[in-house]
């Protein structure tokens, strides 16, 4: 059974997000979908929030699971018997910075990253832009799913 983890801290689930976790759920057995939880960060949505978030946009697809961890990724992965990280790219500066990740975790562990790049379509969307329009009452609506479309 090929399992994946996508983690992230999904603080909103974005379009970006949804389209990567789309198309790469049919690349796996079980994509486990992991909220990270970082301690020294401030979120605009809480835990709770973005995993009701995930879990409602993916709730007709049994092959998603969502879950929240802590700590470090291959140490998740170990633990839960997975053997791939998913990552999406929408940019030469996510490549970079999730390449040197991807080392780092293969050197921690017996582990590989699998990268996807994001459609064309939704590749400026990120989530720190969907924070922004949000706190400033701009129109976010057409940047993430349709369950994320609370404020």
């Amino acid at each position: 059974m090929k399992k994946a983890i996508f983690p992230g801290s999904f603080d909103p689930l974005t379009l970006g997000h949804y389209d990567i976790i789309e198309r790469g759920v049919k690349l796996f057995d079980e994509l486990i979908i992991a909220i990270g939880v970082n301690s020294s960060k401030k979120y605009m949505f809480s835990l709770e929030e973005r995993k009701k978030f995930i879990e409602e946009s993916f709730k007709d697809n049994p092959k998603i699971k969502v879950v929240t961890y802590e700590g470090l990724t291959v140490d998740f992965c170990k633990k839960n018997n997975v053997d791939f990280i998913f990552r999406g790219l929408r940019n030469p500066a996510d490549f970079e910075f999730e390449k040197a990740i991807a080392h780092t975790n293969r050197d921690l562990a017996p582990i590989e990253t699998v990268f996807l790049l994001t459609a064309a379509s939704t590749s400026y969307i990120s989530s720190s832009i969907v924070r922004d329009v949000i706190r400033n009452n701009g129109d976010y609506t057409k940047l993430v799913p349709k369950a994320v479309r609370v404020k």
